[in-house]
């Protein structure tokens, strides 16, 4: 019994650190204190390391001996194939959505619509990111297949520490939100996979922006440190 109700443990305080990382607390390379993280959750140290196993495991946070636990920072070029990825999976999610998903799920979806605007207007990026990961998942869930759904919430977890420039773009993501959702109220399967197409090139051309600006920054830096040593 004793080692039940530690594994149940273990599991409420992995489930709560990964919705920590979900919504941002850690940026991306910052270091997590883990006895804070104990003390937040008002438990013990044991059950924080073995969720900090787990999500180690699955590429979120990396556990460097004689410094800390750090969110892992993903690459530009990471964050781009698995943006592509999910691309991929979601015009299927959205097809099978089509057929499925029912008029519950459309309201909430335009409620969370009506939400996104105030934070886009506030240029709230925590808002914003909490609103699209419910207007994503009721997508998912609408496609009423559940080995769709885990790959999808695997792509996602693992996208959470990506650091790229999302705020200029987010006019344009909630017009595709917009998009999504009359294309899912029509039932065109069709319609709301080009939905979502547009949807994920959006998010690829910025980051494409992104890669092109690291990479002049990097030449940048390399230029005028081969000038010092050069005099």
């Amino acid at each position: 019994m004793a080692k039940i109700k530690r594994e149940v443990m273990s599991t409420k305080v992995y489930a709560a650190l990964k919705d920590m990382i979900a919504d941002y607390r850690f940026k991306p390379g910052a270091r997590m204190n883990v006895e804070k993280v104990s003390r937040e959750l008002g438990v013990s140290r044991t059950p924080v390391w073995e969720a900090v196993r787990r999500l180690e495991q699955e590429g979120l946070l990396r556990n460097i001996p004689n410094r800390g636990v750090f969110m892992v920072e993903m690459t530009l070029e990471t964050a781009y194939e698995l943006f592509q990825v999910r691309g991929a999976l979601e015009r299927l999610a959205g097809r099978l959505a089509a057929e499925h998903i029912d008029q519950r799920a459309i309201e909430r979806m335009a409620k969370l619509l009506e939400d996104q605007l105030r934070v886009i207007e506030k240029e709230n990026l925590l808002g914003y990111s909490r609103l699209d990961f419910e207007f994503h998942s009721l997508i998912y869930g609408a496609s009423r297949n559940l080995v769709l759904q885990e790959m999808l919430e695997s792509v996602r977890t693992k996208m959470q520490p990506v650091n790229m420039q999302i705020i200029p773009i987010l006019p344009r993501l909630y017009q595709d939100h917009i998009g999504i959702l009359q294309a899912l109220q029509s039932g065109d399967a069709n319609l709301v996979e080009e939905s979502f197409v547009r949807h994920n090139e959006n998010v690829l051309e910025q980051l494409k922006k992104d890669m092109e600006l690291a990479a002049k920054s990097r030449q940048e830096s390399r230029r005028l440190k081969d000038s010092q040593v050069s005099r």
